[in-house]
């Protein structure tokens, strides 16, 4: 009962650090404000969906406590691995995950208390098989709550790129700009609305917001997240042999913006949807 007595750790060694400098600016902000709102419970069966490298999963599974199971399942065969290093650091024992798509959880009915997901089931190929899942595995009562990012996310930077592509006269090219942003982040009457046809009670939607700042455009475009997360689908709404051009125009305009502000700033508004089963 008393091991944490005996917790011994070592602030030199590169497996530890390699561990303890975990959380991304992006999901951090959801998932904390998440967490806020999870009705924690003993015994129960949680099922986290979409966990990546595994926050919040690991912190849910150490609040949640030995007296409970917690499932995570994510497609992400890398992420799977850097979680489960996480899992075998921290000595949790209470996890088990699962590689596979949430449009096939594979639980039987009715055996989840508890279904989170951290700006995850925003992102899947089939909203409505994934949330007639969760409605099949969930017992009735049961807490289903997940963050989403809102359509407005990044607002400055798509209303200079679809300024800038009106002035080249591209008007396509904002056509497809529009169709990404509803493609990735629906508007949250028309998300809620899908959630109540699968028979899920919308307890309460709680709004929030953070804000990514830098030193200019220059710099946001060449921070690393934003290569990696962003930056592709933002080239792939231009033609490639007028990507340069394109993207040079929405640098400056930023950087005159940032120059003006004194920083250049990207809004991210999101909501957590806590919902119950009906």
């Amino acid at each position: 009962m008393t091991n944490y007595l005996h917790s011994s750790f070592d602030l030199n060694s590169e497996k530890q650090v390699d561990l303890i400098d975990e959380l991304p600016v992006w999901s951090a902000p959801f998932g904390l404000k998440l967490l806020e709102h999870i009705k924690l419970k003993k015994n129960i069966t949680a099922l986290d969906i979409g966990f990546g490298a595994g926050f919040p999963l690991t912190e849910l599974a150490m609040r949640l406590g030995n007296s409970s199971r917690v499932l995570g399942i994510d497609p992400w065969g890398a992420g799977i691995k850097r979680t489960k290093k996480k899992l075998q650091f921290y000595g949790i024992k209470n996890v088990k995950l699962i590689q596979g798509w949430a449009e096939k959880i594979p639980l039987k009915d009715h055996s989840v208390d508890l279904i989170t997901s951290n700006n995850g089931i925003n992102n899947v190929a089939d909203l409505n098989t994934v949330l007639s899942e969760c409605f099949r595995v969930m017992k009735s009562g049961g807490q289903f709550i997940q963050t989403v990012n809102l359509d407005t996310s990044f607002i400055e930077f798509y209303d200079i790129m679809e300024a800038v592509l009106k002035d080249l006269k591209m008007e396509p090219e904002i056509g497809k700009m529009k169709h990404h942003i509803y493609e990735k982040r629906k508007p949250l009457k028309e998300f809620t609305e899908v959630i109540k046809q699968h028979n899920f009670s919308v307890v309460n939607i709680l709004h929030d917001q953070f804000n990514y700042t830098f030193a200019d455009g220059t710099t946001m475009l060449n921070h690393y997240f934003i290569r990696l997360a962003f930056l592709l689908s933002w080239k792939n709404i231009i033609p490639e042999e007028r990507q340069t051009e394109v993207f040079k125009s929405i640098e400056e305009i930023m950087n005159q913006q940032a120059a003006k502000d004194g920083v250049f700033k990207l809004s991210v508004p999101f909501v957590v949807i806590d919902c119950e089963k009906k």
